[in-house]
């Protein structure tokens, strides 16, 4: 499996990780997908402890992780939310964990001070791959989407990269 960041050619691959989930999952809010050129601006980002990277597995991109601002004000500069996705073909093969363990090192060398991640619930899956790499829990919000007429909760976790 090989770690790198996303090139322009990689983004259909992206954008078709992220709209399965936005189509049939809850690890996204969105109900449709992304168009490709909303991850062209992603990966055209300039801000310290902004990434987008994919895995790739015999020439195929199999997931993607992304770091961009937390919130747009100045004094969240140094915190990133983070997110990871795996397509269903390549979920318990180590994806996940070494796309957080490349993204969580540029960070580090970035500066950045926080990394903060929002997952539905429920997602033991997501927990657990969070908590191997050190996220402890900030707490749940309660009911705050409703996706495939069901409300759903979120829990926030975050991990101190100083």
């Amino acid at each position: 499996m090989l770690i790198r960041p996303a090139t322009v050619a990689d983004l259909p691959a992206v954008a078709a990780l992220y709209g399965h989930e936005a189509s049939t999952g809850v690890a996204t809010f969105d109900t449709e997908p992304r168009p490709v050129e909303a991850w062209r601006t992603r990966l055209e980002s300039v801000e310290t402890g902004d990434h987008l990277l994919v895995a790739e597995v015999e020439g195929a991109v199999v997931g993607y992780a992304n770091s961009a601002s937390y919130r747009p004000k100045a004094a969240y500069a140094r915190t990133r939310e983070v997110s990871v996705y795996v397509g269903p073909q390549a979920q318990g093969r180590g994806a996940g964990s070494a796309l957080y363990d490349e993204l969580l090192g540029l960070l580090r060398t970035d500066g950045i001070h926080r990394a903060v991640a929002v997952i539905a619930l429920p997602n033991d899956a997501s927990l657990a791959l969070h908590r191997r790499h050190g996220f402890s829990s900030v707490g749940v919000l309660h009911e705050v989407g409703h996706k495939f007429g069901r409300w759903i909760d979120t829990e926030i976790v975050q991990l101190s990269l100083d």
